[in-house]
């Protein structure tokens, strides 16, 4: 699978921020539910979560894994969203004689993959997830195999799927803090076809329009996202994102007591991380932690840092807390490469470490010369 190579390095650099952070910021609410979390987009870091390994039904939010799947065979050259899907009779009849939703697919009919995700996406249609997981694969069982080798490469350790919609299944689950690493790949690998989670309503099949199953697109203008869920045995849960003044915030509550909770609960969730921390850039190749001696080079200086910036989320205000040390493995001998790793920095708030990031040449620095060359052997044989 040609998942974007930057993916896997960004899945994720997970990790809590340490204590002396995490005590400027007030406790994160209570939430009443099996778990949940909340993640800084730009970072990927967790700032507040509960039980968020743990393994929990994810009903209805399983869809976003199988549009995930779809997203990318598009990216891939390998469906269209003008291909048609035939709709067969497991499909057609998934739900038809139960409250689960649906697309009100007709039997025998074919329908485009772009109706069939926006069928999954807005109104969470089991019968649209299960035709387009037998148009990609052959059948749902296959389907989910090809589910599970994409949370396998995503880092998703805590989850099993088997099958497309989410149905009941001892065997079919997840975590909060897998679906927030899922959240994080949908958003940063398929920004374009993002919007459509964002669509109030969809109809298909019936007179009147279905609306979004998540209610917050309807309450919060920043919330453009992403996916709810229901089972008797998962509770009401919701995966859900919003962006405000540039930063972007992804919440996840499982297992809440009613669909109007688990929308109070996210909007809690994503109100105390937009106003209680802030998103810090720090490096970044315009912003070299400093310039270092090269020998043998055409140039007898480089810049070394990050290629790109380093985010951290921290509690609000304290970013000019920030510092960076730098660590050089050793002298440095051209020819060198942007991105070729000289040595090491660790960030520190307030003094105590948050994160070590390698750090790298910034640009290319060919051999120089050979009487250049001579010279700067002999000044290394003096140690100069």
């Amino acid at each position: 699978m040609n998942l974007k190579s930057g993916l896997l390095g960004i899945v994720i650099a997970l990790f809590s921020l340490s204590g002396a952070a995490r005590a400027a910021a007030p406790d994160p609410p209570a939430i009443d539910g099996h778990s949940y979390g909340l993640m800084d987009y730009q970072s990927g870091e967790i700032i507040a979560g509960q039980n968020i390994d743990a393994h929990v039904p994810p009903a209805s939010i399983t869809k976003v894994m199988t549009v995930y799947v779809a997203f990318d065979m598009i990216k891939q050259g390998r469906l269209k969203l003008t291909d048609t899907a035939l709709v067969s009779q497991k499909a057609w009849a998934e739900g038809k004689d139960s409250s689960e939703s649906r697309m009100f697919l007709t039997l025998g009919s074919r329908v485009t993959i772009e109706d069939l995700l926006r069928g999954i996406i807005i109104v969470s249609g089991n019968d649209a997830s299960v035709a387009l997981a037998e148009h990609i694969a052959g059948s749902e069982d296959a389907f989910a195999q090809i589910m599970n080798q994409y949370a396998q490469k995503l880092g998703m350790t805590n989850t099993h799927f088997v099958d497309a919609s989410g149905m009941p299944n001892d065997q079919h689950y997840t975590s909060a803090h897998d679906l927030l690493i899922l959240a994080h790949a949908l958003i940063q690998n398929f920004p374009d076809d993002y919007k459509y989670f964002s669509e109030h309503e969809f109809k298909y099949g019936i007179e009147h329009p279905q609306q979004n199953r998540n209610g917050l697109l309807f309450k919060d203008p920043t919330v453009d996202g992403i996916k709810t869920g229901h089972t008797e045995a998962a509770g009401y849960c919701l995966l859900a994102s919003a962006k405000r003044d540039g930063r972007r915030l992804i919440s996840v509550v499982m297992g809440g007591q009613s669909w109007a909770y688990r929308e109070q609960a996210n909007q809690e969730l994503l109100n105390y991380g937009f106003r209680n921390f802030d998103t810090a850039s720090v490096l970044g190749a315009a912003a070299p932690v400093q310039s270092m001696r090269v020998y043998k080079g055409a140039d007898n200086e480089v810049g070394v840092g990050t290629l790109d910036p380093v985010y951290l989320a921290l509690p609000a205000g304290e970013k000019s807390q920030l510092q960076v040390q730098p660590q050089i493995s050793g002298k440095l001998i051209a020819p060198l490469t942007a991105g070729q790793k000289v040595g090491e920095a660790t960030i520190l708030l307030a003094g105590k470490p948050l994160k070590t990031v390698p750090l790298v040449a910034l640009k290319d620095v060919p051999a120089g010369g050979f009487w250049h060359r001579l010279v700067d052997q002999i000044k290394l044989w003096l140690g100069m």
